[in-house]
C-alpha cells in the first residue's frame, strides 16, 4: 500500500483498490440505490476519503452533507466524491458497534464501506502514522489520478466550502492570499441579516461566553451608550465552544429576555470549528517570520473563549473592527459617558479602540483550548492581552453534557 499511494500513477482505481481486502469485489455501499458497489464508480472524479471513528458528530456530517448533496448537485464543476472510512478497533467490534456503524451510514449522502473491516489493516496504520489521524476526523483528498493533494481538506472545506475545489493544499495556499480579516471571513453567512445591517452602516456586535450575569449587564450597557448616540447596533450571541448545552439554555434565556439576537447549536458549533480551522490552516501555511493579522485576530477569540469572562468583538462596515475581553468592554460601556465625547469626534469604534488603549489590565488569565488534532500548532503562542509568550499545557478532557 505504502509504495503504490506514494507513487505516481496514471488511474485512481489502482489506489483505491489497494485500500480495500481483495476478497471484497464491492467494497462500497451506495446511499443512492442502498447496494454494494465496486470502486469503478470514482473513476476520473477527485476523491475524498472521510477517515473517522465511529463518533464523528451529527455536526460535521450535517454541514459537510450541505456541501456534498446540496450545492455539488447544482454544479457540473465541482467532479468529487466523498467515501466514508471508519477506523475502528476489530477486537472490540460488538453488535452495539455494528448498530452505530449502520445509523451513521444511514444518514450519510455519499459512499461508505460496506463494513470497516473491509478497509486493510496497512491502510489503517498508514492513516495514523503518515496522516496523523487521531481522533478527530480528517479528509484526505485524491486526484483523479490518485495522487494525494492534502492530507486534510477539512480545515478548507469548513473555511471555504466548495470554494475550495480541487481541495489541494495548492489551492488552499491561493485562497488565504487573496483573504483578509474581515467581518465577512469571521461570519461566513452564518448571521443571514448581515447585509442588510452593513448596508444600513449599523455597528455590529458578536459577542461570547457563559455567565449570564456579564451578558444582561453588557447587553444592557452597549444598548444605553448606542440608544445615547443615536447609532445603529446589532448584538449577536455566538455561544462559546464545545458547551452545546450550556449555551442552549443561555440563548434560551437571551430570546425570552430579548437581550440581542442569538444563533442555534449548529451555527455556534460551526462558527467555533471555522475558527479552530482557520488557525491550524493559517498555521500549516504560515510564514514563521511574517506578521499574520488573520491568525492573530482568530487566536484572540479562542484565547478569550478559553478564559472563565465573555468578551466582544464590534465592527463597522467589512473591516474596521475593535475586540476586548469581558471585564474590559463592560466596564467600557458602564462608563460611556468618559469617552462619549470622544466618539462624536471620531466615531465609535475608534473611539472605543481608544478607550481600551488607555485601560491598564495588571491581572489576566488568557488560556488557549485546542483540540488535539494532525499538523500541531507551533510552540510559541502569544498573550492576546499583553503579547508575552504563553505557557503550553498539555490538557485531557471529557465532557458529556
Amino acid at each position: 500500500f505504502i509504495r503504490i499511494i506514494e507513487t505516481p500513477q496514471k488511474e485512481i482505481s489502482k489506489i483505491l483498490r489497494v485500500i480495500f481486502r481483495k476478497e471484497d469485489p464491492h467494497p462500497l455501499f451506495s446511499p443512492a440505490d442502498k447496494t454494494r458497489v465496486d470502486i469503478d464508480v470514482l473513476r476520473r472524479k477527485h476523491v475524498l476519503l472521510l477517515i473517522s471513528d465511529l463518533d464523528i458528530s451529527l455536526d460535521e456530517i450535517q454541514v459537510l452533507e450541505v456541501l456534498y448533496k446540496y450545492e455539488r448537485a447544482s454544479s457540473s464543476e465541482l467532479n468529487y466524491e466523498i467515501v466514508w472510512l471508519p477506523i475502528v478497533d476489530r477486537s472490540a467490534w460488538n453488535d452495539s458497534y455494528q448498530q452505530k456503524f449502520l445509523n451513521l451510514q444511514s444518514i450519510m449522502p455519499w459512499y461508505t464501506v460496506n463494513h470497516p473491516s473491509v478497509i486493510e489493516p496497512a491502510v489503517i496504520k498508514y492513516t495514523k502514522e503518515k496522516w496523523r489521524f487521531v481522533k478527530k476526523p480528517i479528509v484526505v483528498t485524491l486526484d483523479p489520478q490518485g495522487k494525494v493533494t492534502c492530507t486534510n481538506a477539512l480545515n478548507m472545506m469548513w473555511i471555504w466550502g466548495n470554494a475550495a475545489f480541487p481541495f489541494s493544499t495548492d489551492k488552499e495556499e491561493s485562497l488565504w492570499k487573496s483573504e483578509s480579516w474581515t467581518i465577512e471571513l469571521l461570519v461566513d453567512g452564518l448571521e443571514p441579516n448581515l447585509p442588510n445591517w452593513m448596508r444600513e452602516e449599523k455597528v455590529i456586535c458578536f459577542y461570547g461566553g457563559e455567565k449570564m450575569e456579564w451578558i444582561e449587564s453588557f447587553t444592557s450597557a452597549t444598548k444605553k451608550a448606542a440608544q445615547t448616540l443615536e447609532i445603529g447596533l446589532e448584538m449577536v450571541y455566538v455561544g462559546k465552544n464545545n458547551a452545546k448545552e450550556r449555551v442552549k439554555k443561555i440563548s434560551g434565556l437571551i430570546t425570552e429576555k430579548q437581550l440581542s439576537h442569538s444563533w442555534q447549536d449548529a451555527s455556534v458549533w460551526f462558527f467555533w470549528n471555522r475558527l479552530e480551522s482557520m488557525l491550524y490552516s493559517k498555521t500549516q501555511h504560515g510564514k514563521t517570520n511574517d506578521p499574520d493579522i488573520i491568525k492573530q485576530e482568530v487566536m484572540t477569540i479562542l484565547g478569550y473563549d478559553g478564559s472563565e469572562h465573555g468578551w466582544a468583538i464590534f465592527f463597522l462596515g467589512t473591516t474596521e473592527m475593535v475586540r476586548a475581553n469581558g471585564e474590559r468592554v463592560l466596564s467600557s460601556m458602564q462608563s460611556f459617558e468618559e469617552w462619549e465625547e470622544m466618539v462624536r469626534q471620531m466615531g465609535f469604534i475608534p473611539a472605543l479602540r481608544k478607550h481600551l488603549e488607555g485601560i491598564t489590565d495588571d491581572h489576566h488569565c488568557t488560556r488557549l483550548i485546542l483540540p488535539g488534532i494532525s499538523g500541531g500548532i507551533e510552540e510559541r503562542v502569544v498573550c492576546a492581552e499583553c503579547g508575552r509568550p504563553m505557557e503550553m499545557y498539555f490538557m485531557y478532557r471529557c465532557c458529556v453534557e
